[in-house]
């Protein structure tokens, strides 16, 4: 129950504090964390070290919520990799590709979208599905949306702050010989920071917010899994590039209005 997939009423809320934000179809910030292995075997070292962190790691790869809610965590890729290299072993689009996930539709500067996306840094792909802020703004509407993106896309930033603060286990670099072992403990803990978060929102008023009936459907569940067409064509446009130029042009220009 603690570490799962956002349900319908989730997608819901998630959508309302984005719209609150300003940022209308943001599902979360995503992000990457390197937690050091310290007894990782030596036969394995090379293939856990990245030249610019210098000691064996583990990567964990996590959405969260604007309340530092975790609902995607994918951990156990070598720390020689990067964020896109996670992102290309990573679940994170199983459900959409799958038909199973929450439907996510919304409208921006008045142009239709049927995908939630992610607010990122810029070493993901320019994609639909992510959102970056503009690497060098020109304009004063551009540095009103790079600022904004900047605020909020530190969610998950957070979240790892407050993960390793809670759990001084994660603070310090892992011990145990085992991947596994350390994969285990990372799942605990993060399961433990979900339910004292579902916690606060009981008493924490502030967390209520009315449901978007508009802004999402209902899951679909199918008998038979999608044909391979249609994967394909989802897949294709979830990486259509001229869509994100698109997507960021309105979101430039709602979050300028709304400033």
């Amino acid at each position: 129950m603690f570490c799962r997939r956002p349900t319908v009423e989730d997608t819901q809320h998630l959508l309302a504090k984005a719209e609150e934000r300003g940022f209308p179809g943001m599902l979360g910030s995503i992000d990457c964390m390197h937690w050091q292995w310290r007894n990782c075997p030596v036969a394995h070292a090379g293939q856990f070290t990245r030249g610019d962190i210098k000691h064996p790691t583990i990567i964990l790869e996590t959405v969260a919520s604007y309340d530092r809610w975790i609902w995607h965590a994918f951990f156990g890729v070598a720390g020689s990799n990067n964020d896109i290299n996670v992102l290309n072993q990573s679940p994170l689009f199983t459900d959409v590709l799958r038909g199973e996930a929450p439907v996510v539709n919304f409208t921006v500067n008045g142009h239709e979208y049927n995908y939630g996306y992610y607010l990122v840094d810029d070493i993901y792909p320019s994609w639909p599905v992510f959102m970056k802020g503009v690497t060098l703004p020109q304009s004063e509407k551009q540095r009103v949306f790079t600022a904004a993106q900047l605020a909020w896309r530190k969610d998950v930033e957070c979240a790892f702050g407050v993960l390793k603060a809670r759990f001084n286990i994660l603070a310090v670099p892992g011990r145990s010989y085992s991947k596994r072992t350390l994969g285990l403990i990372m799942r605990a803990c993060v399961i433990l920071h979900n339910t004292i978060i579902d916690d606060e929102r009981g008493t924490n008023l502030e967390n209520n917010y009315e449901t978007v009936e508009s802004n999402v459907g209902s899951a679909i569940h199918h008998h038979a899994p999608p044909s391979l067409a249609a994967r394909i064509q989802m897949d294709n446009e979830m990486r259509d590039s001229p869509m994100y130029t698109q997507l960021q042009h309105d979101l430039i220009e709602h979050v300028w209005a709304n400033a």
